[in-house]
């Protein structure tokens, strides 16, 4: 098939659920500071640095630290998130991402992942879809959190595709955002009250059928 389309995919919520283990990771961490989060506070994290989130964290308990306690949280956090994720395979992709990442493969439609998450190669990795990507930008390749387009103009530079050509996956508002920013078109997967300034929505990956890819990368 030839186009002139590229994809780009967040992680997080998409092509696998870890939104669960940095709930539960950053959950561990407001309780140990005193106080809790809810799964309804969690949701403004989607999609966001861990820099920013432990910064809405801090001011949802009225918290304020010093710069090192601040890096000691950080890396607390993450390595409770690692140990969460480190049995992560290809049992736990998504429904649905295995049968679109395959059609895309095999069309030879280049597609990338643009994640906040500084863990992104890893879970790839154990999920094991890590050689099928063109290009991965995470959060150890920008210095700007959704909703800025950073990590998607980016990923379009790496696939070597102009942004308003290229497709965006989030089941983030600050993802969509950022793609919209990006002029990029964006498909929310989730809620699509949440997500409604999506291009198009899906209540998960599962629900896309390959007519609908097909149609999209034709366009």
């Amino acid at each position: 098939m030839n186009n002139s389309k590229g994809i780009i995919f967040d992680l997080d919520g998409v092509i696998v659920d870890t939104a669960k283990f940095h709930y539960l990771a950053w959950r561990k961490l407001a309780n140990d500071l005193g106080f809790d989060i809810s799964i309804e506070q969690n949701e403004q994290l989607k999609g966001v640095s861990r820099v920013h989130s432990l910064k809405y964290i801090l001011g949802w308990g009225n918290k304020t630290v010093a710069e090192d306690r601040f890096e000691q949280l950080m890396a607390s956090k993450n390595e409770d998130y690692l140990q969460r994720i480190a049995h992560m395979n290809e049992e736990d992709l998504l429904p649905g991402i295995k049968k679109i990442l395959d059609y895309l493969t095999e069309n030879n439609i280049p597609f990338a992942l643009g994640s906040a998450s500084k863990n992104a190669r890893p879970i790839l990795r154990g999920l094991q879809i890590e050689d099928k990507f063109k290009a991965i930008v995470d959060g150890n390749d920008v210095t700007k959190a959704k909703p800025d387009p950073e990590v998607f103009l980016i990923a379009a530079e790496k696939l070597g595709i102009p942004p308003k050509e290229c497709i965006v996956f989030e089941d983030s508002v600050a993802g969509i955002q950022a793609a919209n920013r990006a002029d990029m078109i964006s498909i929310g997967i989730g809620d699509k009250n949440i997500l409604k300034e999506a291009d198009y929505n899906f209540a998960d990956l599962a629900e896309i059928d390959l007519e609908f890819i097909k149609k999209i990368v034709s366009k």
